[in-house]
Order: C-alpha cells, then structure tokens, then sequence
C-alpha cells in the first residue's frame, strides 16, 4: 500500500527556467519532491491523480522532455537499434521510415547513421557506436559496394535489403528473381517479345536481378538484350541515350520495345530521356522499374515497378532483431520476402 502524497511545500512560484526543462523545475514549479515528481514521469504508481494530473500539467507547460540519453546510461540495455544506410536511393528513405514505425511497436528507437558522397562507412558506423546501439541493421555498404567489411564483433548485425558479408549474420532480403519473373510475364502477356535488361552485376541486388531476366528469357525463348547501367537516374539516361542512337522510334527491327530496370531510379532516368527525345511512353516503349519507390507513383511518372514491400522487411527486420537480442547463439536467420508487382501507365501492348 503506497503512502499518502505529502502535503505541497508553501513557495513562491518558480522562475521559468533559463535552459532545457529538467525534473527539478518541474517540481519547483509544482511545490512537491523530485522522489514524487519522478514516480509520475516514470508513470510508476505511487501517486494519486490528483498529484499527477498537476505534476503532467506542470511539465507540459514547462516542455519537459525526458532526457533519453541519462536514461539509457541508468540502464544496462539502451533500446536502441542502429541503421546504416544512404539516402541516395528513394526505397531505402521508404525502408527506414517502415523500420521506425515497428521498431516503436517493439519498444525500441533508432539511430541513424548516413553515408554520402563524403561520408563512407567508418565515420557512420563510428557514430552509431558511440551511442551504445544494442545492435545494428545494415542497408547499405556505402562506395557503391555490396560488400560490408569490418563490421563490429561486439553486437548483432541484420544484414536488409541486398548488402553481403563473408561473417555470418541474419539477412533479410528480397527474391529478386521472382521480381524480374514478374515484371518480364506481365510485358509477355502484354505481347512484347524485345525485353531488354537496364543494369549490371554490380551492386546490391544487382546480380540476382540480372541473373532472374537471363533464366526468365531462356525460359520462355527470347533473346536477351542487355543495356548497361548502374543504380542511378545517371545510368538510365545513359541507357536511353545508348538506345536513341541505335535508332530507337526508327522502326529498326531488332530494337527493344521494352525496358525491364535494374531499379526505379534507373527506370526513371531512362524514361524522361526518352520522354525528352519524342520518344513516347509507353506507347513505343514500355518501361518496368524495381523498388515501388514513393518517386514511382508520382503522377508524371506512373512507373510500372517490382514492389519488394518495405513494411514486411521492415517487420521481418525487426522481429529478427528482437529475436537476436533474446537468444544471442540462435542459428543465424536468413528470410525473404516475395515481392508484387504494381501496374501503373508505364507499359502497354507493342505498337503494331
């Protein structure tokens, strides 16, 4: 049974405080403990709601925060989950988004670290380190690599998306040839017979892509065409240009009448420099990205694209993580997710 709550002490009104709000002027402000004023900031029982409603009032008016990072230090876990990543391609800015919101379901927060143009792998993972992560979700290898060298020993590492590492870690991934399946027997059964692959072997994801278009062409007796390009909108324009002086809208025979890309942002660049050059889409050429990033659907893109589903490898991240943290010797996890196929106006039958 909990004692009564003393009485509040008499004293005059406390001056609004000079920084960041803290406990102590919360309970100045209220005229009660800290010990009292702690009990509710906590939401432990021991006060009554009378007390309480006047001790959250005080600290809403005053914009009390707690500080997380004091917190964390009182405390042998942290709660904390680092993600590793770029923000150069738009599914990745979808997939943290996703891991935010079933990190919270699971009592955890994130911390970020970016790598850029001038910020690579070690300063962020440094970062990340500092802040006492309990373990870490990698997206990315950052310098255009697939390839995670140097990952620390000292906490679990869930490998999501496509990175790679010779060290043993859970995975979380995408069936990236059932993908491409899809995307090349949507534009089969729409009558093109001239699909072309936009991308390389190089880059997370990238080979199995490539691999999925050879075996699906082979599978259904189409000669394969190959167009080279990296991940970027750069990349596809440079497809396209390549494209456009091979005659394409000319009516050359042997040209493709559609573009299956490595990922949106390929997809993507390679369509407004086609759109730019009188090329229409998808009336002379259909186009199918891969990712379903948030740049897909705007309405002057209508990008028919692979959608990997960020919220289920969010999910499944997450819950491998958790999974981790619980059993540390478990055998290490590997899950994919199939992905779906989203139809929007980027493709349509071949011209006659």
């Amino acid at each position: 049974m909990s004692s009564p709550d003393p009485a509040p002490r008499d004293a005059q009104p406390a001056a609004e405080p000079a920084g960041r709000p803290t406990m102590r002027d919360v309970a100045e402000r209220v005229g009660m403990s800290r010990q009292l004023v702690s009990i509710v900031l906590r939401g432990a029982p021991g006060a009554s709601e009378a007390s309480r409603d006047r001790i959250l009032t005080a600290a809403r008016e005053l914009g009390y925060h707690p500080d997380d990072s004091a917190r964390m230090l009182r405390r042998r876990r942290s709660g904390q989950l680092g993600v590793l990543f770029t923000m150069r391609q738009p599914f990745e800015v979808d997939l943290v988004d996703a891991l935010y919101r079933h990190a919270g379901e699971l009592g955890y927060t994130l911390a970020l670290g970016t790598m850029g143009e001038h910020r690579d792998l070690e300063p962020a993972l440094a970062g990340l380190m500092r802040q006492r992560i309990e373990a870490l979700i990698a997206l990315d290898a950052g310098a255009g690599g697939e390839e995670f060298v140097g990952l620390p020993a000292g906490i679990p590492t869930l490998l999501l998306g496509g990175p790679t590492s010779h060290e043993v870690h859970d995975r979380v991934g995408v069936e990236n040839e059932r993908g491409i399946s899809l995307a090349i027997a949507h534009l089969a059964d729409l009558g093109h017979e001239r699909i072309a692959f936009v991308g390389s072997d190089v880059g997370a994801n990238a080979r199995p892509r490539l691999d999925g278009y050879r075996a699906e062409m082979r599978a259904r007796g189409l000669r394969e065409q190959i167009i080279a390009s990296d991940y970027s909108e750069l990349g596809g324009h440079r497809a396209a240009t390549t494209l456009l002086e091979s005659g394409l809208g000319s009516g050359a025979a042997e040209l493709p009448t559609a573009l299956v890309c490595m990922n949106d942002h390929c997809a993507i660049g390679a369509m407004h420099t086609l759109v730019r050059a009188g090329v229409r889409v998808p009336e002379d050429i259909s186009i199918v990205g891969f990712d379903d990033s948030t740049a897909a659907g705007l309405p002057y893109v209508e990008l028919t694209t692979v959608r990997p589903d960020p919220e289920s490898m969010a999910q499944l991240a997450v819950e491998t993580v958790h999974a981790r943290l619980a059993e540390p010797h478990a055998a290490a996890a590997i899950r994919r997710v199939t992905p779906t196929l989203t139809v929007r106006a980027s493709t349509a039958p071949p011209r006659p």
